[in-house]
């Protein structure tokens, strides 16, 4: 059998491209790797740090002045105003703050970022100031700025919705209303059970301090009964309160009336005994009179004369005679 070598050298070549190409679609595949296949590769210890680097493309700025100019110049149009309807203007004066004699900051338009009062009347001032300039304006051009009497416009929602809208209202207040009612009913019974306990409490102290004093008088540490007169104590206050109110009008004719006829009353027994001042007061006493020398009784000082009234006796004798 007998081979050329052209053939063998074709073969060859043709051999070594097909392997060639069969490398370059493993590379292909082995870039195109599956997260699984990488993880047995990292595992295997073929993969390497600084074989994969990730390049970091820098970003073009582009400044086109042409393109945004064409653009402006489309967008700006050389309308009239009343179809622009712009207006470019500072905040009003602040009348108030004038008459007030305060400093008014945003005239200008300086003002801090971060107040939010001061912002927002920024931009009250600035609307206002926008509308007393347009409203003239609009006037020039003969546009209507208010509402005629005889307008008419269709409602956007339907009276069926609307009065649904009213029910589903009405029904949220009365919910609300009869909330409010029933916490105004729970703070009452906390306020009255709140009371209830208080007397409560107050009752048992009493008694608890009545018992005490009951304790103490049995054992004989005290002698006042001033715990029964407790419930007596309102009582007599309030008559004394009364009868204080009787004295300042004063007493009635009746009592005038008897008291002229039978005197101020008060006690009569006992008005001729004695006391320890009249025990001891020697002022009023005689000698003479106390031992039977005076004028007192039946005879009369030296030289007197006898009583003219007979004895006893002697009267009998006179009674039987006669």
């Amino acid at each position: 059998m007998i081979i050329k070598s052209d053939m063998m050298k074709t073969t060859e070549e043709h051999e070594e491209v097909d392997l060639e190409e069969e490398e370059e679609e493993e590379e292909e595949e082995g870039s195109e790797m599956s997260d699984g296949e990488l993880q047995e590769a990292f595992a295997k210890g073929l993969l390497k740090p600084g074989m994969n680097v990730m390049a970091n493309k820098p970003k073009t700025f582009a400044n086109n002045v042409d393109g945004l100019k064409r653009c402006l110049a489309d967008f700006r149009k050389d309308l009239p105003w009343v179809e622009r309807l712009d207006l470019t203007n500072l905040p009003a004066e602040d009348v108030l703050a004038k008459a007030e004699g305060r400093e008014t900051k945003t005239t200008n338009g300086e003002i801090n970022a971060d107040d939010d009062f001061e912002r927002e009347m920024f931009f009250y001032r600035q609307a206002q100031a926008t509308v007393l300039q347009a409203l003239p304006l609009l006037n020039k051009h003969g546009i209507a700025t208010k509402r005629p009497d005889d307008y008419f416009a269709e409602m956007a929602k339907s009276d069926q919705q609307m009065q649904k809208i009213r029910k589903k209202l009405i029904a949220k207040q009365s919910i609300i209303e009869r909330s409010e009612k029933a916490k105004q009913l729970r703070e009452q019974r906390k306020f009255g059970k709140k009371v209830q306990i208080e007397v409560m409490q107050k009752r048992q102290k009493e008694k608890k301090a009545m018992m005490t004093a009951v304790k103490k008088y049995q054992k004989g540490m005290t002698d006042k009964l001033e715990f029964l007169e407790g419930d007596q104590k309102s009582g007599k206050e309030s008559s004394q309160g009364s009868k204080k109110a009787m004295n300042k009008k004063g007493p009635n004719a009746k009592r005038k009336f008897k008291d002229q006829k039978f005197g101020f009353g008060g006690k009569k027994s006992g008005t001729k005994w004695n006391t320890k001042e009249s025990y001891n007061d020697m002022s009023s006493f005689r000698a003479k009179v106390a031992h039977g020398k005076g004028p007192r009784g039946g005879k009369k000082g030296k030289g007197g004369k006898q009583n003219k009234r007979p004895g006893k006796s002697v009267r009998r004798k006179m009674k039987n005679r006669s």
